[in-house]
């Protein structure tokens, strides 16, 4: 059984990569025998690398994506070495979760009725005297500014806790203890000690956020810049031309992509390898004489990160219930639930696709990742780190053309089964890395144990692991969900338009629509993961108790049964 998951996962999540491959290199040289294009030649690459304003959309594309991951990157750094092991952190610790938990498409929604020109903060300046009119704004500038510093507020929280189980990895009070001991400052010791220690074991989370910064299409169509857009959105709009005979020039779109993601990643990679294992002079140089600090203070440096999700979510809300809101009033002359009971019906079909959605493919994937794992730790051989990353690091846009068009091969219309197949692609790595480190900690004497006593491997399994597992399997359970819910680009590819969710009417309102109904889908958007993590938390929590309750029962029974009867007080 466990030997069929783990090739079943390997059916499911890795093989898939190849056709999706394939699937844009044959397009790309105009060989499309279904839409009469039966001779290969290189007019789709001519007809791309000839548009007006690729050049700029590159540009773009590189300055909103490096950007974004370089100051998530110091940003988390910043925090981590201000607040670290003190009691800020307990309380950063603490707002993880609820940012984490605001899906990227609602975020995006939120952030542009505040930082809009007509937004919230625009109309606090407007009442305190300040005119906004030469005010730079965020939204949609041409520049990409906003959109990159979008991306880095909401990519630090993740940073932040992919860190957590990185600095007990390393163990950093030992380090911290001998770089003080060294004559070490505290700025140092975390720049020559902590820092070449601490990035290469975050290379994967960091690359991931590089990845989808450069391939990003649901909050650039948002946020970014529309004249010209990034690559990502270009691509997209060449793929939903009506003309289907441009269908190759969308492939080379989706090609320049996927060599401009991996080109960057090398080049991340090799300036790494520079700094940490060629010119590495800087980190045993010794300490500086000088008590100036190296780095700037990040102890509030976390309040940005923590405020914005705050206010985007009541501006969402008022939004929602806003029937006449003039410029520059701070609130709504008057509210309204018409809107609401508009959308109510539609509402519902939305939320129930999209739940059903998030429970079939989490719960596949939590399968698939449970039983890779337990193929691990009994023949000691598993899925590559890199092969099960690989979902995370490579454009979605250019895999999922590739993977549309190899659909085309087989008949029928099976959207659903497509789409769903398709989330459990890029929900399984990150239900897998939730559930590694449990795993890798449990202790495999319990089970020799139980099968030492009689029981069978599936009974040792379920009676003696499974309560120990499922804290960590509920709440893994919830980050699938939430992952699945923020799809947008597999549900609208695969789906051909024809499975609706809560995340495709919202990018779809946020481009024009009345802001009201965009509020609206944003905000329950955004609600549904909540409710997500908030059930998983409960679950985890009565689950640690019966597993202990149930614990103690046995020892009870246990030493009732060892003394030959029971024990009176």
């Amino acid at each position: 059984m466990i030997r069929l998951l783990y090739l079943a996962t390997i059916v499911i999540c890795a093989l898939p990569l190849l056709p999706g491959v394939i699937g844009i290199a044959v397009p790309a040289f105009s060989w499309l025998p279904a839409l009469g294009l039966d001779f290969p030649n290189l007019s789709a690459f001519s007809s791309a690398l000839q548009w007006p304003g690729l050049g700029q959309s590159i540009l773009l594309t590189l300055f909103s994506g490096v950007g974004s991951t370089v100051l998530a990157t110091t940003f988390c750094f910043l925090i981590l070495q201000a607040n670290w092991n003190s009691s800020r952190w307990q309380r950063i610790e603490h707002l993880i979760a609820p940012m984490l938990a605001l899906p990227h498409v609602a975020f995006a929604i939120g952030f542009a009725f505040t930082f809009s020109p007509t937004g919230w903060l625009f109309r606090v300046a407007e009442t305190a005297g300040i005119d906004t009119a030469s005010l730079f704004a965020l939204i949609q500038d041409p520049y990409g500014i906003g959109l990159m510093l979008a991306l880095a507020i909401k990519e630090t929280p993740f940073l932040l806790l992919m860190s957590v189980s990185v600095l007990h990895q390393i163990q950093f009070n030992q380090l911290q203890a001998v770089a003080s001991g060294l004559g070490y400052s505290h700025s140092e010791s975390w720049l020559k000690v902590i820092l070449p220690q601490w990035l290469p074991k975050m290379r994967m989370p960091i690359y991931a956020v590089l990845a989808y910064g450069l391939s990003v299409v649901d909050i650039a169509m948002i946020l970014g810049p529309s004249r010209p857009p990034t690559l990502a959105i270009l691509v997209w709009q060449w793929f939903n031309e009506p003309d289907l005979t441009q269908i190759p020039r969308a492939a080379v779109g989706a090609i320049i992509l996927l060599v401009l993601s991996f080109g960057v990643l090398t080049l991340a990679r090799l300036i790494e390898w520079l700094l940490f294992d060629v010119k590495r002079q800087w980190q045993y140089s010794g300490p500086s004489s000088k008590k100036n600090k190296i780095f700037l203070s990040g102890v509030h440096l976390h309040w940005p990160f923590t405020m914005v999700p705050v206010i985007v979510v009541p501006v969402l809300f008022i939004w929602s219930f806003a029937q006449r809101w003039r410029f520059p009033d701070l609130l709504p002359s008057r509210y309204s639930t018409r809107f609401w009971q508009q959308e109510s019906e539609s509402l519902i079909q939305l939320a129930s696709n999209s739940i059903l959605l998030a429970l079939s493919s989490a719960f596949i994937a939590l399968v698939l990742a449970i039983g890779c794992l337990e193929h691990r730790q009994k023949y000691q051989r598993g899925i590559p780190t890199w092969l099960i990353a690989l979902p995370m690091v490579i454009p979605q846009l250019s895999i999922l053309f590739g993977i549309q068009v190899s659909t085309f091969l087989f008949t029928g219309q099976h959207y659903w089964f497509w789409v769903i197949w398709s989330h459990v692609l890029f929900v399984f790595p990150y239900l897998y890395l939730a559930l590694d480190g449990p795993w890798r900690t449990y202790d495999i004497r319990l089970d020799q144990s139980a099968r030492s006593l009689g029981l069978s491997a599936w009974s040792a399994w379920w009676r003696v692991k499974r309560p120990l597992m499922m804290p960590a399997i509920w709440l893994a359970l919830a980050v699938g969900m939430s992952v699945s819910l923020a799809q947008y680009l597999p549900t609208q590819i695969l789906g051909a338009g024809r499975i609706s969710t809560l995340t495709t009417e919202a990018v779809a309102l946020a481009s024009g629509q009345d802001r009201r109904v965009s509020a609206i889908y944003g905000l329950l958007q955004g609600l549904l993961p909540l409710v997500f993590f908030t059930l998983a938390l409960i679950a985890s929590r009565l689950s640690g108790n019966y597993s202990r309750r149930s614990q103690q029962q046995r020892s009870t029974d246990t030493d009732d049964l060892i003394c030959g009867k029971p024990h009176y007080k």
